[in-house]
């Protein structure tokens, strides 16, 4: 069995995982993630107690009790790459044993779902509507350094959008990855269904444009015309095609949910939308307790 190196998992000297500081014993099964350090509080004000608070850099954590379900939540920051650290360390965590740091024979799946907010590029859908990614699109590249990528990935539909929008072969290759078919079916009554585009930055991989031009400015047209089988892509977001793709991966579920603050067609955007959120967040651990 390998042993991993030091270099490879970085553990503190206090037994806490390198980045996240997190000790095994302090995250629950259920992990709901959020971007903004501030939103974990949002969350965490409905738990009925606080088992543990923990805070490094943009990661801070709090795990106690809603409805008598022992849950987890956790701020990523913003983008991918902390979406690679944060999925890494907590699977670290729940599957690998620290004093041999070897993985463990029994496996151990979390429920990590992410709570976010994005802009819809579908005229129909509007501000304060909550999405479910049914399908995570990777504009980011994160997965294909990974083995066994297209073993979890929708290859059919990847060569389909590839065709139709002309894919410049300078960016990187997108993926599709779907979230897990059992929190899609949790969350199937009080969601919107969609297929969510996550970029690797805010402005021109969404393709906004301030000063400097997109490299194609009209691939959003051509992401908005894209339908496949029926289906089209309906907003845009920053993380969750890494949680989808890590968590199929390593053997955990996953999902992305978003409340949509922005109308990308209609030019609009929402900054009073903590009501949204809130509301989201209050569906997502009440539908979170049953499991």
């Amino acid at each position: 069995m390998r042993t991993i190196p030091s270099s490879e998992l970085i553990i503190n000297d206090d037994g806490s995982i390198f980045h996240l500081h997190l000790l095994p014993e302090q995250l629950a099964d259920v992990v709901i993630l959020v971007g903004d350090p501030g939103r974990v509080a949002l969350v965490a004000e409905h738990f009925e107690q606080i088992e543990c608070r923990v805070q490094n850099r943009e990661f801070n954590t709090v795990t106690g009790t809603y409805n008598g379900k022992r849950m987890t939540v956790l701020s990523t920051g913003i983008g991918i790459g902390n979406i690679d650290i944060s999925v890494t360390e907590l699977d670290a965590l729940a599957n690998i044993d620290f004093a041999t740091r070897q993985e463990k024979a029994e496996k151990r799946q979390l429920t990590l779902v992410r709570l976010g907010t994005s802009g819809a590029i579908q005229p129909d859908i509007k501000v304060g509507e909550v999405v479910f990614s049914r399908t995570s699109i990777g504009f980011d590249g994160l997965l294909n350094y990974y083995a066994g990528r297209n073993e979890v990935c929708d290859l059919a539909i990847e060569k389909a959008f590839v065709e139709h929008t002309g894919w410049n072969p300078q960016l990187p290759a997108p993926y599709f990855i779907d979230a897990d078919r059992e929190l899609l079916e949790l969350f199937r009554d009080c969601t919107r269904e969609g297929i969510t585009i996550a970029a690797p930055g805010f402005y021109a991989p969404q393709g906004r444009w301030v000063r400097l031009q997109p490299q194609d400015p009209e691939l959003n047209a051509k992401i908005e015309s894209f339908n496949y089988e029926g289906r089209r892509i309906t907003n845009f977001e920053m993380e969750g095609s890494a949680l989808a793709g890590l968590a199929a991966l390593m053997g955990h579920r996953a999902a992305t949910i978003c409340t949509i603050i922005a109308q990308r067609i209609a030019l609009d955007a929402c900054t009073d939308y903590k009501p949204f959120v809130k509301k989201m967040i209050q569906t997502a651990l009440d539908r979170l307790a049953t499991l």
